[in-house]
């Protein structure tokens, strides 16, 4: 399956547009953003578990990114609840389930291989940082060469500095609007940027942001 398989090209979801796809395992739904492959695959995605729900044992061959939405998400090796953001690298495994019932923003199979720190964040809990820009404050979560990921916020009416991202971009806009030349982005919008694109962005209600930077430079397409 190829899914916005041409990382030179930019593409934006409404994820909240799109049906829940059943996955191989009950009660276990999927809302697909990027994917190039079958089961096991280089993929994005929106993952709904329902409560009492599980997945079978795996191992991740290209590493697991994901960022709790809602609910309560679980493994063997710990609960995570809104707002937790992890990192499970090259070659970790793991039995994920949840009791209650949770939604997870994922990546599969897009580390570099020597990209080895696991991560486990509580954004919740975590300390901002200020920048260069009066309303706009950051929370970083990780970095590996070119790769940073951050969660940035931006009060009503602010205007983020025009960037030009080198590597691509990534942007999950997890709450508010964000705005730019090309149009308006509501809560649940996932966007990719190719590199070397452009971006005058703005916010008049105000936005919390996933954004990932840096990691589109290798390659152009995959698959």
């Amino acid at each position: 399956m190829k899914l916005h398989a041409d990382l030179s090209r930019r593409a934006v979801v409404n994820s909240l547009d799109l049906d829940w796809l059943p996955s191989p395992m009950v009660g276990v739904y999927r809302r697909m953003l990027d994917r190039i492959g079958g089961e096991v695959a280089r993929a994005t995605s929106i993952v709904r578990y329902e409560p009492e729900s599980f997945f079978s044992s795996h191992t991740h061959s290209g590493g697991e990114e994901f960022l709790v939405l809602e609910g309560v998400f679980s493994d063997e090796h710990g609960d995570y609840g809104p707002g937790t953001y992890v990192r499970n690298p090259v070659g970790s495994s793991h039995t994920p389930f949840s009791k209650q019932g949770g939604t997870i923003f994922v990546k599969l199979q897009q580390f570099h291989p020597l990209d080895q720190t696991p991560v486990c964040v509580d954004t919740k809990a975590a300390c901002w940082q200020g920048g260069s820009v009066d309303g706009i404050t950051a929370l970083p979560l990780h970095q590996y060469e070119n790769e940073i990921v951050s969660l940035i916020k931006c009060g009503p009416g602010v205007s983020f500095p025009d960037s030009v991202q080198a590597g691509g971009e990534e942007v999950l806009v997890l709450d508010g609007v964000l705005s730019d030349e090309l149009g308006h982005y509501e809560k649940g919008t996932w966007i990719r940027n190719p590199p070397a694109s452009h971006q005058q962005r703005y916010s008049k209600q105000g936005c919390l942001l996933y954004i990932k930077t840096g990691h589109l430079a290798a390659s152009s397409k995959v698959g």
